[in-house]
């Protein structure tokens, strides 16, 4: 099977990859509703939303420092990598990723679309500024911004916040005119990141799921392969 997957990547002109949030658990980032996601015994749920930063930015800012610093160590694994070597291998590529820990872009990705933004960028909330800032910990909390001296909000989105319009159209543009799209580690139930796949298929793609459990879009994917990511990007080195 996985050599299968292989000629079909060699030989297509264009190769989307969506990835979710089981190939950053292989680098040891908590699952975002997993318990070691629960802080103070708060749920996620209750932290990540406009209306909390509103009510309370500092205490939403001290468990987004306590994410960071639980991602600040992490590396790239193999499957990182290997989605790095694969857009320099393909005619066109992009990658469209559910993960805000930045890992893709430390394993050298470049063409890739961050649905849900990253949470080592920061924005302001009255004006347009924008910065990345990977200091832990940090100077202030909240932080200011040094243009306007606006509150400053991790650049990601929230419950309640539709995705930043320009990424959704991307990706929904790729997934439709893709030969390729491998799906690896995603759980296939956050929409609208759930229903690429499907477009993909629809639009004549050969979908490859790689999931050690069996998704809502199992059974529509040319191959579905049970199977980690790292596992899965140490086999298809094999036979690229």
């Amino acid at each position: 099977m996985v050599e299968r997957v292989a000629q079909k990547v060699k030989d297509c002109k264009k190769l989307v990859v969506l990835t979710g949030a089981g190939i950053s658990k292989e680098s040891g980032i908590p699952t975002f509703r997993g318990k070691d996601g629960l802080w103070k015994k708060f749920k996620p749920e209750e932290l990540a939303t406009p209306w909390a930063f509103q009510r309370d930015p500092k205490l939403v800012w001290e468990w987004y420092q306590w994410r960071r610093q639980l991602m600040h160590d992490k590396k790239p694994n193999k499957a990182h990598y290997l989605i790095a070597k694969l857009e320099k291998m393909v005619p066109e590529f992009w990658l469209i990723t559910q993960n805000i820990d930045g890992l893709h872009r430390l394993a050298g990705s470049e063409k890739i679309i961050e649905l849900h933004g990253n949470i080592w960028w920061e924005r302001c909330v009255d004006c347009s500024y924008r910065r990345e800032n990977r200091k832990l910990p940090l100077d202030e909390i909240p932080p200011r911004c040094p243009e306007c001296g606006g509150l400053l909000r991790p650049d990601v989105v929230w419950f309640g916040e539709a995705l930043p319009e320009d990424a959704l159209d991307a990706a929904l543009r790729h997934s439709q005119d893709c030969d390729v799209m491998l799906v690896i580690g995603t759980s296939a139930v956050v929409q609208p990141a759930a229903s690429l796949p499907v477009l993909a298929k629809n639009s004549g793609a050969f979908v490859v799921e790689v999931n050690p459990d069996e998704t809502p879009i199992t059974d529509i994917c040319d191959v579905s392969l049970r199977m980690g990511a790292v596992e899965f990007a140490e086999a298809l080195q094999r036979h690229l």
